[in-house]
Formats: structure tokens, sequence, C-alpha cells
């Protein structure tokens, strides 16, 4: 549930110190009514305590855990542009619970180079590193018109889970799931809302 991400962050952003927070108060940092919070945490079996509200800790852990936050998950990035680089120097990967166990690149002069404590791999050795490893979820940050290619060998490899950075549409199993990142959409998305609330009326 999309949502409950959202409610997470609200949390770890709260001071230090905040104990205990009331639905209200929890809805207005993430933007969405009280009525609606209070439905997707009654899912947790969580419903806080009326006129005393939510255990910060608590809730913090039971959205972990429903988000499968308490364990760790081992990722390979393929792709070691500017992007790829920047996601493998991300440290809010590791506070997650994401381990980062394997980047990879299929340019020559990229590969043995280091990001972070990490050799960069040719993509060639992608499937058994990926097996060797156990890595979960694959993260594509190549050119689009490698990405296809890049899943196939994930997807060959058993990865169920890929977070998509290049700008095209995969073909992938139903088995597996792709979550898009579309930078370009997502500017198109911002450009609607200003060009609505700028044109002239009429």
């Amino acid at each position: 549930m999309p949502r409950l991400s959202l409610y997470l962050r609200c949390l770890e952003e709260l001071a230090p110190g905040v104990e205990r927070i009331s639905s209200e108060r929890l809805a207005e940092l993430a933007g969405v009514t009280p009525a609606k919070l209070r439905k997707d945490l009654s899912y947790l079996g969580s419903y806080g305590v009326r006129g005393v509200g939510y255990h910060t800790e608590h809730l913090r852990y039971q959205i972990r855990r429903e988000l499968g936050l308490t364990r760790d998950w081992p990722l390979v990035i393929v792709g070691m542009g500017n992007l790829g680089r920047a996601l493998a120097h991300y440290g809010g990967f590791r506070e997650q619970g994401f381990r980062v166990v394997g980047v990879f690149d299929d340019d020559l002069a990229k590969v043995g180079g280091r990001v972070e404590d990490l050799a960069v791999e040719s993509l060639d050795g992608l499937e058994a590193a990926v097996r060797e490893r156990g890595a979960r979820i694959g993260v594509i940050a190549t050119p689009p018109e490698a990405a296809q290619a890049v899943v196939e060998m994930l997807a060959a490899s058993g990865v169920a889970s890929i977070l998509n950075f290049a700008p095209t549409v995969l073909r992938v199993p139903p088995s597996v799931y792709v979550r898009r990142v579309d930078f370009s959409s997502e500017l198109q998305v911002l450009a609607y809302y200003l060009h609505r609330d700028t044109a002239p009326a009429g």
C-alpha cells in the first residue's frame, strides 16, 4: 500500500522524543483525511487510543513490518552512469534495510572502477552474481535501449522485483513486479498543472 510508505516517512521525520501522535496530526503531515488514515492503519491491527493517539515507535515498527522492512533486502544496480552511481552512493538504502550487493555495467571502461566499497562488474556476470549473493531486487539505470535485455537477465536469475529508471516500458513475465520511475512523465504532470493554473480564462 503506497500510503504506508508515506506514513512511515512522516513518522521518521518527527522530532526526537515525540512518543505519541494523533491521527489528525499524522493525517495532516501525510496530506490525507484522518478517516482515510485510520482506515489504512486499521489493516495493521492498530487503532490507536481515542484521545491519546498512536504510540509512534510501535506504529513505525508495525508499518515497517507490513512493508517487509524488518529484514535485509539485497539488491543489484545495473547501469553505472551518473544516475546509477548516484543511486549506489545513496545512504538511504542502507538505512531502510536495502543492501547493495553488486553494481554492473557493459562499458568496459567502467568495469573495475569502484563505487562506494563495490567494484563495478561486467554485465556478463550479472546472473551468476544475483544467484550467489541472493539479490532479490534489481534496479535498472541504463539507457532505454538496453533496459529490456537487462530485465530479461534479472528475471532469468530469479529477481522478481525491479525498480526501473530507464524511460521505457518493459515486458516482463507475470511473476515479475516492476515499478517505473519516469522523471519526464512526472515533469509533464507538473507542466500540466502549471499550464492549467496559469492559462488565461477562456
